[in-house]
């Protein structure tokens, strides 16, 4: 190959790029995007008169006491393999992004030892019982505002029961159901 044809070929290179060179800055100043006059965009969303906080409330109308007589631990065990990704169950398990939850019912908020927890769950204070447990597992944001935990929440009441029965199983000394008052 001489240097002729060595020439051609550097000159074919150089010159496609001058050309999309060209043709990139022409597009730029034909085609401007405007700036927004404010970040993001709106969602236009109609309000249902069924849901939002209302919902919510509607939602945990069932009492736990009465969902926990028909709850089943089998089903819990099931349901609870969510949880199983930041949680382990067993006695002396080790923590994992959430504390282990080896016989938490009952058991005092934020006091599982070696577990860094958020300033909002230390600051909760009380006792892990039935009804804090179902309405953190409801919407753990709302329960305790601050946590860390970015789990979504169970929605549905029964398979909330169930988780908790079978956190309740997973303890040395399970506490006693409660009764369902009328």
């Amino acid at each position: 190959m001489d240097s002729f044809e060595l020439n051609k070929i550097l000159g074919a290179v150089l010159g496609t790029c001058l050309v999309l060179l060209v043709t990139s800055f022409t597009a730029q100043a034909l085609f401007s995007p405007k700036p927004l006059e404010k970040p993001g965009f709106e969602i236009a969303v109609k309000e249902d008169a069924g849901h939002g906080k209302e919902g919510a409330a509607a939602a945990a109308s069932e009492p736990i006491e009465k969902l926990l007589q028909t709850a089943s631990v089998e089903k819990g065990a099931s349901a609870a393999k969510k949880c199983g990704a930041c949680h382990t169950f067993e006695k002396g398990g080790p923590n994992r992004v959430g504390p282990n939850l080896f016989g938490v019912v009952g058991r005092a908020r934020a006091s599982e030892a070696g577990f860094n927890y958020s300033a909002g769950m230390k600051s909760k204070g009380g006792n892990w019982d039935f009804e804090g447990l179902n309405a953190f597992i409801l919407n753990p944001k709302a329960a305790v505002p601050g946590t860390a935990m970015g789990f979504a929440g169970i929605p549905k009441d029964s398979e909330r029961a169930d988780v908790i029965a079978y956190l309740n199983s997973m303890s040395d000394k399970p506490a006693p159901l409660p009764t369902a008052s009328k």
